[in-house]
């Protein structure tokens, strides 16, 4: 049974999404450790077949493994509608279609949202992280993150990607986009799972 996570002195961050390799960046440091995007390696995005952000994940992380033999960490995440019964999930990157951005899939979502009232707003991002160090690795670390709040009625905010500008953020009454970088980076679900990432790292003393 694998109890602890081994760490090389070069793991690739498997995501060709600027806005995340950019948190991922920031949040995630090893003194032992030097990440490098995968794109750095020539390393294409993988096809994300998966029914789930574990399975996105893990088909993520391996595809880098299999490509550079180094270990790999990979991020899949997306935001969970309530009132479209969990609705864009893991088409959150794709919910306006294969050629969408960020402003066609906040608009698809804030017009299938738009005569839904407040209280039945309520969403959420997940985020999953997986570490592989090798492409057969048959007990990946899977950590996991949940970044509770609502769907706002308009976008707002300029920092951020993804649907940071239409998920409203309870805790500080704002959006997601209006939050400085280091406070977003403590509250969201990318941060929190990275976090249990980094404290395995630090548990087994890499």
């Amino acid at each position: 049974m694998r109890t602890g996570c081994e760490v090389m002195n070069r793991i690739v961050l498997a995501s060709g999404n600027k806005g995340k390799l950019k948190e991922l960046e920031k949040i995630l440091h090893h003194k032992e450790v030097k990440f490098i995007p995968q794109g750095e390696l020539n390393v294409s995005d993988a096809d994300e077949t998966g029914l789930s952000f574990v399975e996105n994940a893990i088909i993520k992380a391996r595809h880098a493994c299999e490509i550079t033999h180094l270990p790999a960490v990979s991020d899949d995440s997306g935001i969970e509608v309530d009132f479209l019964k969990g609705r864009p999930g893991i088409y959150s990157a794709r919910y306006a279609g294969l050629d969408s951005n960020d402003e066609r899939n906040n608009q698809r979502l804030l017009d299938a949202m738009k005569d839904v009232s407040e209280p039945q707003r309520t969403a959420r991002f997940q985020c999953v992280i997986v570490y592989m160090r090798y492409a057969t690795d048959p007990m990946p670390l899977i950590c996991q993150g949940t970044w509770e709040g609502r769907i706002l009625y308009e976008v707002t905010g300029e920092n951020g990607f993804g649907y940071d500008f239409i998920f409203h953020v309870p805790t500080h009454n704002c959006a997601s986009s209006e939050l400085q970088p280091a406070i977003k980076n403590q509250l969201s679900h990318r941060g929190q799972a990275l976090r249990k990432l980094l404290q395995c790292w630090k548990d087994t003393r890499l």
